[in-house]
């Protein structure tokens, strides 16, 4: 899966010409082609290309399961209530260095602003397969019956500035790239702005996309279903981004090993140490807004039930034990359980966010009639992760991402 790193040019560009033969030059593949993960991953985008021409020349029909009464499935299951909660971190991250000052993670803020602006924008795009009219995804912008009564025009809005500010605060390393010496000081100094703004959008998109659901009292199951599910959808994404970020960082390690730069590698552990920290904490906050839901709800008596059985395996399993494999793995500095507790978080957000737009929803309907995903919807699913990740290696081995700027951007 790795490459060759480029380093930033060392002429600038000063018209047209130069860009053009620069992006020539960093355009063609570096390193070796016939690598085990290209070799893996080819075919399977390949694949999916031809499956996404085949739902737009024949309609959702011919690839996915969907139905009238489900029309929400595994493409927004995954691109909105999964991929976004983990592609929300930058705005945690951003939060904590930026505005809190805590410097120890700025080695990672680069990669984890480049995860959440490539995730927004792989994710948002690829929502526009699961719309009956593809033709009318840009409504809420050129004012074709904006529909301003619904939670998906706020969230809609808030996907497009928000993808915007991250683009805006991860444009520094593009102009780095470049060479564009004025263009990064002028661009540095809008980071902060873009954070806050940032921030306020991030908070309320990750609220409106659980607010979704508070109109689905009657089809979401009684242990799912809560009055304060923007709220949980919020602080849930706190502590999956946080997990998302030591995912990464496992990966960054052993695939980009010849980018890292000392400082990351030094400051690395304590880095683990902080997340480490975050993560139990509000997933410990989680667990006791769950319990003070499931009081207020009067919902105690479903737990002797199988959904029950299945509940508390997501809130003790997958939440309450990682949290204190976090708190123990910080305590100790031991690196193996955070690692390990990251692992089982993502898994739980991946049961939770499935739980209540899958699983969960319309609970009473016989299993033979409910929806279970085609192979090609997840075939198509596969592929725009693995697009992801071709952008984010081909990104890291030509910014500064991992790596130091250059000298001339740090003075």
């Amino acid at each position: 899966m790795n490459e060759t790193a480029t380093k930033a040019p060392t002429v600038a560009i000063r018209n047209l010409g130069d860009l053009f033969r620069f992006l020539g030059r960093e355009l063609k593949p570096k390193g070796k082609i016939l690598t085990p993960f290209n070799v893996i991953s080819l075919p399977i985008m390949l694949l999916g290309a031809v499956l996404i021409v085949l739902r737009f020349a024949k309609g959702l029909g011919s690839v996915t399961n969907l139905s009238q009464e489900f029309p929400w499935g595994l493409w927004i299951g995954f691109d909105v209530l999964i991929g976004v909660v983990f592609a929300g971190v930058a705005y945690i991250l951003c939060f904590v260095l930026y505005i809190l000052r805590a410097e120890r993670y700025h080695t990672i803020i680069r990669v984890t602003v480049l995860n959440g602006f490539l995730a927004y924008v792989f994710y948002s795009a690829s929502l526009v397969l699961d719309l009956g009219r593809p033709w009318n995804a840009f409504n809420f912008i050129i004012g074709n019956k904006f529909g301003v009564s619904s939670v998906l025009f706020l969230v809609a809005w808030h996907f497009l500035l928000y993808t915007v500010a991250l683009f805006v605060e991860f444009s520094p390393a593009v102009a780095e790239w470049l060479g564009l010496k004025r263009v990064r000081k002028t661009l540095g100094g809008l980071t902060l702005a873009a954070v806050i703004f940032g921030v306020m959008l991030s908070t309320g998109h990750q609220a409106g996309i659980g607010g979704l659901f508070l109109l689905a009292k009657a089809k979401l199951h009684p242990l799912w279903y809560s009055e304060f599910i923007a709220m949980l959808f919020v602080l849930s994404s706190v502590f999956a981004g946080l997990s998302m970020v030591i995912f990464e960082g496992i990966i960054s390690h052993r695939v980009f090993r010849g980018q890292l730069d000392h400082a990351h590698h030094d400051s690395y552990n304590n880095v683990l140490v902080g997340l480490a920290r975050i993560c139990s904490g509000s997933m410990l906050v989680y667990v006791f807004m769950k319990i003070l839901d499931l009081i207020h709800s009067h919902s105690w008596s479903y737990l002797g039930s199988g959904w029950g059985s299945w509940y508390l395996f997501e809130v003790i399993g997958l939440v309450l034990v990682p949290a204190f494999l976090f708190a123990m793995g910080a305590r100790s500095r031991n690196f193996g359980l955070i690692k390990g507790a990251a692992l089982l978080t993502m898994a739980g957000i991946f049961v939770n966010r499935l739980n209540v737009c899958i699983i969960a929803y319309k609970w009473y309907v016989p299993f033979s009639e409910r929806y279970i995903p085609s192979w090609m919807e997840v075939a198509v699913t596969v592929t725009v992760v693995l697009a992801e990740i071709w952008a984010i290696r081909w990104i890291i081995n030509r910014m500064p991402i991992l790596r130091e700027s250059p000298e001339w951007a740090r003075e």
